[in-house]
């Protein structure tokens, strides 16, 4: 029962993660590791596969490896989520204690994004 979930974990981050990697305002990067995680977890042959694509070799591949992110990368997630929280934001204007735990989590991302994970001048 647990290999099923986590392939179904798996096979719902790689769907997301894929629309992500062409929708400018769906982020990739938390559905694909998403998938690597699910896939981890239920399938040594479906883990194989997924990390041997090139959507996991290019949104993954080096984060996973300690190495970091491109600053591409890091600028476009930090764009993405900075607009959903910002429309979160417009849609809590009667809930003020909501807007500033998004307000918080948002500050908060921005930090671990420029100082948390190295950033990386090219794709090794």
């Amino acid at each position: 029962m647990k290999k099923i979930f986590y392939l179904c974990l798996g096979f719902i981050g790689l769907v997301l993660g894929a629309i992500g990697a062409v929708v400018p305002l769906l982020p990739a990067f938390p559905f694909l590791m998403l998938a690597l995680y699910g896939f981890a977890r239920s399938s040594d042959s479906l883990h194989d596969w997924f990390i041997a694509t090139k959507l996991y070799k290019d949104n993954l591949e080096s984060f996973v490896a300690g190495k970091g992110m491109t600053k591409r990368a890091k600028v476009r997630i930090m764009i993405t989520v900075t607009i959903l929280m910002a429309i979160g934001f417009a849609m809590m204007h009667k809930v003020l204690i909501g807007q500033i735990v998004l307000s918080i989590v948002w500050i908060f991302h921005i930090i671990y994004f420029i100082f948390g994970i190295k950033t990386l001048s090219s794709i090794d």
